[in-house]
């Protein structure tokens, strides 16, 4: 039996969630078409939840953590991959209800696995989820006719994996980004970006969330919720579009019908995790392309997948500004 080493969160009896690193054989992972060995993963909000106490992503225990697994092909049942291949892989139920990233070794199906044609395993796992994220965030704005002569487009939540990646690569394309934080201290690097304006979180702790505000957005790209995406619908412009993709704030929205039906706002959903593998290829395709980020390596910082608990535990509170690339092979 091969030796794997991975890192496994268990639940004690308590309900506590403890992330360790064990040596397993292969038989701890799943049968598939695909066998990768695991170069690079990352951190994203949903790593954190799978290792917090009813976070509500992780499906059962023990489970290796890890939602993006970036790396090569080491042994193939289908004729869609070939060993060498250089390939990445998230969604669906990888890191939450099936071992994930954080393991020297990973084994899935042949249809949860994308090729990469000119993106090293170590730009996609910086990429990762957050930046694919992103990239389908920008296609929402651009499907419902959002272009850059139509005015700002507010990012929240710009110091994030999503806003981050997000602020880059519309402003890449030509978009005046305006990008919202309460991290002081990543203004100069949100402008290095591409953002056009800096503000302090939106509403501020005085504002009150009016049903209707004053226009000021062509467009918003959200991972916040709660407060700041009600706040931001309101002052969308006529026909404006908002691509949400998170809750780092709130689940909740209290907001009210008046932006969708007095100003023709549309709320755009973003989910990841279901989107069928033709689609995810099509957008990896752009991300290689038109949609590939063009400061990863500013906001990029790697760490070893054993020290990795601690930026699971930071994440939660805000605590890390863009993109975590998790070293895996060589990181225990």
């Amino acid at each position: 039996m091969t030796e794997i080493n991975a890192m496994v969160a268990h639940e004690d009896a308590e309900g506590a969630i403890v992330l360790r690193h064990e040596v397993v054989d292969e038989s701890f992972l799943p049968d598939g078409d695909v066998e990768i060995r695991v170069e690079y993963s990352s951190v994203n909000y949903k790593d954190a939840l799978a290792v917090t106490p009813k976070g509500g992503v992780a499906r059962s225990y023990p489970l290796i953590p890890g939602i993006d697994v970036a790396g090569t092909v080491t042994a193939s049942s289908s004729s869609e991959f070939a060993v060498g291949d250089a390939v990445v892989a998230h969604g669906q139920d990888i890191g939450t209800g099936r071992h994930g990233g954080y393991a020297q070794v990973a084994r899935y199906p042949a249809d949860l696995v994308v090729k990469l044609s000119t993106l090293s395993p170590a730009d996609a796992a910086a990429i990762g989820t957050a930046g694919f994220t992103a990239a389908m965030s920008v296609n929402a704005l651009r499907k419902h006719g959002v272009t850059p002569s139509e005015g700002p487009v507010l990012v929240t939540g710009a110091t994030g994996g999503v806003g981050s990646v997000s602020v880059d690569l519309l402003a890449g394309l030509g978009y005046e980004v305006v990008a919202s934080t309460g991290k002081a201290d990543a203004h100069d690097l949100l402008r290095e970006l591409g953002a056009a304006e800096v503000i302090d979180r939106v509403p501020g702790p005085e504002d009150k969330v009016r049903p209707l505000g004053k226009s000021q957005w062509a467009a918003v790209v959200d991972c916040v919720g709660g407060k700041t995406l009600a706040h931001a619908l309101s002052t969308l412009n006529y026909a404006g579009v908002a691509a949400i993709s998170g809750l780092a704030g709130s689940a909740d929205l209290p907001a009210s019908v008046l932006p969708f039906i007095l100003r023709g706002v549309t709320l755009a959903g973003i989910d990841s995790v279901l989107l069928p593998i033709t689609q995810r290829r099509e957008v990896w395709a752009q991300i290689e392309s038109e949609l590939q980020p063009r400061h990863l390596a500013r906001i990029t910082q790697d760490v070893p997948v054993r020290e990795v608990a601690d930026v699971l535990g930071r994440i939660i509170g805000g605590g890390v500004t863009g993109r975590t690339r998790v070293v895996v092979h060589d990181g225990f």
